[in-house]
């Protein structure tokens, strides 16, 4: 944590309630199977219930419903939801680290470039012409920014990153080392038996709060816009293709891949390595679970899996009968013999 708090702090930063030494003090984090004496931890899945006996740690965040079945050694902090309480002391723990401000030498920012107050630009970064940078963005070593890009406030971009010509990128974003965003999106047309290119004339938006993974690309527009809409929640090596929309506060486990034109609405989760078809709808709400594939619309509030994606009910239904189907076969073989048989028994 780098800074101490005590039990008590923690609680009232929290609107808590405390359950042992108040005056006891914590200064780092831990997991709970791994918890040490002067750290914090929570229990926010309950598989890890059996933990909270044995830890060490010497506070730990519950959820207010959290009903003990022993004895708990440590100092317990009851919170509405643990894991967000979590988040929110290490978000004031990360703001209360030293930050970085300046422009580092060996870096190239073009004359016109516009930017605010306590920027950071690391060394080896290039901002081409005509670049607009909000106050208090931290800009790392080997980040390529490409011409009338515009980026907002308290956004980080961390090293390797590339951001093509025009897009825009909003307030309070994070984009991670080796992202690419506003590449060409994968247009091409036949023609006598090979592909001509189809020029990406278009952007990308990347509305406010959205932090996007390692080593994601978000592919401009054909025309108008890629966007990608205030919240949404990026996981590593996700690809967003050309004209794609993803909704507000939606959110994607790594390996997620979009072909074009897709809409995607707001509070979608999708789990690692969802395949998305082309020009569809996606619902609001709507659940898809690990390495489903998607060819068709889904509906709001929808919850489905499976490779073309089914119910999630359904698969699970399914799923019990998968590992029975080389013997199912065996005896359908065996009574299709047996009907051919008997039907020739009946010829004669």
């Amino acid at each position: 944590m780098q800074i101490s708090f005590t039990a008590e702090q923690i609680a009232t930063i929290l609107h808590g309630t405390i359950e042992g030494d108040p005056s006891i003090a914590v200064d780092n984090f831990s997991r709970i199977e791994e918890g040490k004496p002067g750290t914090l931890t929570f229990l926010a899945n309950p598989k890890y219930t059996r933990y909270i006996y044995s830890t060490k740690a010497s506070v730990v965040l519950v959820n207010n419903d959290f009903v003990a079945e022993q004895p708990v050694h440590a100092t317990l902090i009851r919170c509405f939801n643990a894991y967000a309480a979590l988040a929110v002391l290490m978000d004031m723990v990360e703001k209360n680290k030293p930050q970085k401000t300046g422009i580092e030498a060996m870096s190239h920012i073009s004359p016109d470039v516009k930017y605010g107050e306590n920027i950071y630009v690391g060394a080896f970064a290039y901002i081409a012409e005509n670049v607009k940078i909000g106050n208090n963005t931290k800009i790392y070593p080997q980040v390529y920014i490409g011409e009338n890009v515009t980026i907002g406030d308290n956004t980080v971009i961390y090293p390797g990153a590339k951001i093509y010509r025009e897009c825009v990128i909003g307030d309070n974003c994070i984009i991670h080392a080796g992202a690419v965003i506003g590449s060409d999106g994968f247009g091409f047309a036949s023609e006598n038996g090979a592909y001509k290119k189809i020029p990406q004339m278009g952007i990308v938006i990347i509305e406010d709060d959205v932090e996007i993974g390692a080593n994601t690309t978000v592919d401009r527009a054909v025309m108008d816009a890629t966007v990608i809409h205030k919240g949404v929640k990026l996981d590593n090596l996700i690809q967003i293709a050309h004209n794609v929309e993803v909704g507000d506060n939606t959110v994607m486990a790594a390996q997620v891949g979009v072909s074009g034109s897709t809409k995607i609405g707001r509070h979608c989760m999708f789990g690692g390595q969802v395949g998305l078809g082309g020009h569809i709808t996606i619902g609001d709400n709507a659940n898809i679970g690990a390495q489903s594939g998607i060819i068709s619309n889904v509906g709001s509030d929808a919850k489905i899996l499976g490779s073309p994606a089914i119910p999630f009910r359904d698969f699970f239904k399914s799923s019990v009968v998968f590992s029975k189907l080389p013997e199912m076969y065996r005896q359908l073989a065996r009574l299709q013999k047996e009907i051919e048989e008997l039907r020739s028994n009946q010829n004669q």
